[in-house]
């Protein structure tokens, strides 16, 4: 989910010096071998089945509150609500609805995962929902602002999955960090596509590894994104990120064909998110 923050049209303005000072205080990348192989965990270290009807589990996720535009012009009001966020038949519901609050004419819901993770196998099951001005993802942010002038996207963010409405069954893979985001146009990004996004359930999932992240959809790898060994601004893909689950409304992407009001009510169901360790 592309991430904005107002300052970072401030950031990009920043001076080579303010560069070459946060450089100086950044060791020098850990060399990349292109040969090394990595294996995964066949057991999840984390998960959540969303077996328990009720609320979402708070051991696990926190719910954003808010409807500041998300720094993309999105037209939803992020609520804690159990009508836009809760369990129930063995699934995770994400709903958005046409109703007034904080301003917003929608409301939808947003999670973060209380979990932190660096490496290692992330997918999730996940039934998409249809309509013009939705975007659903499933994608990760940084924990913390180690690298850079600025948390986004000096630090990087790794969207798993989106998909936005008015070009039904296409999905997306990206990373953008401080070499490579959607405010240059030089992000890195593939798509492919998925006929059955709403009628089905279907995997979407990342292996992350310290040589590069391949993206898949039901076992089935579209796109890799190497780590080049030359530092942060192009793989800040090393310290600890959090995930996140969500459906914005409209936005700069989402409402490129504006919102169909019929639509709603809407929801993405996700069955399960677990997380496979990098074997050592």
């Amino acid at each position: 989910m592309r991430f904005l923050l107002t300052i970072a049209a401030v950031g990009l303005l920043l001076s080579c010096t303010d560069d070459a000072v946060t450089a100086n205080r950044i060791p020098p990348p850990a060399p990349v071998d292109p040969n090394a192989t990595f294996t995964f965990a066949t057991t999840p270290s984390w998960s959540d089945e969303f077996d328990v009807t009720g609320p979402v589990d708070p051991t696990k996720w926190t719910m954003e509150i808010g409807g500041s535009g998300w720094g993309n012009n999105e037209l939803q009001f992020y609520t804690n609500s159990t009508n836009n966020a809760r369990v129930e038949n063995g699934n995770l519901v994400i709903e958005a609805r046409r109703e007034n609050m904080g301003g917003r004419e929608y409301t939808s819901a947003r999670l973060n995962s209380v979990g932190t993770f660096t490496y290692g196998r992330m997918v999730a099951r996940i039934r998409l929902p249809q309509g013009i001005g939705t975007w659903p993802a499933f994608w990760m942010l940084a924990k913390n602002q180690t690298y850079g002038n600025q948390y986004w996207p000096d630090n990087g963010e790794i969207d798993i999955l989106e998909h936005v409405g008015y070009d039904p069954g296409v999905i997306h893979g990206s990373i953008h960090t401080a070499a490579f985001n959607h405010i240059q146009g030089t992000q890195r990004t593939a798509s492919t596509r998925n006929p059955t996004f709403n009628s089905g359930f279907h995997e979407y999932a990342v292996e992350w590894t310290p040589n590069r992240i391949d993206w898949y959809l039901d076992g089935v790898k579209y796109f890799t994104f190497n780590n080049s060994g030359r530092g942060y601004r192009e793989w800040p893909f090393d310290k600890p990120f959090f995930l996140l689950l969500n459906i914005a409304i409209g936005g700069n992407w989402g409402g490129v064909r504006g919102v169909d009001n019929s639509i709603f009510p809407l929801r993405m169901e996700v069955d399960y998110v677990r997380i496979y360790n990098l074997n050592p």
